[in-house]
């Protein structure tokens, strides 16, 4: 018996519009209109703004590609937060050009009915 839990999809979400007044709020109950999405940890410059020596030293790991979301899951989080009122989605990272094939997740993340702003 596998101890994986099976994922049981949610109702269609591309069938709802999106609802601004069921945004969730932040600490201070303000709505959450923008999400922004970390696709890697990696980056290329290393510059000490991003990542100071003192917490990216020498020994430093970036998350093994496994522990990364894959592209169907980042693509259902963002949907489901779009049924919830956001409207507005950025991509980041460390350096979110280093991630392989980011032009699939972008055309993904354009077919979401109801995202204004990608």
């Amino acid at each position: 018996m596998s101890e994986e839990a099976e994922l049981i999809p949610p109702a269609s979400l591309s069938d709802q519009a999106a609802d601004p007044s069921r945004a969730p709020n932040d600490r201070l109950n303000r709505p959450l209109r923008d999400l922004r999405i970390s696709v890697t940890d990696r980056c290329n410059f290393r510059c000490t703004y991003c990542m100071p020596r003192q917490a990216f030293g020498r020994g430093f790991q970036f998350l093994a590609r496994t522990e990364i979301l894959t592209f169907e899951e980042t693509t259902r989080l963002a949907r489901i937060f779009v049924a919830c009122g956001v409207g507005k989605v950025r991509i980041t990272g460390g350096e979110p050009l280093v991630r392989r094939d980011l032009e699939k997740l972008i055309a993904m993340l354009a077919g979401i009915d109801g995202l204004r702003d990608l």
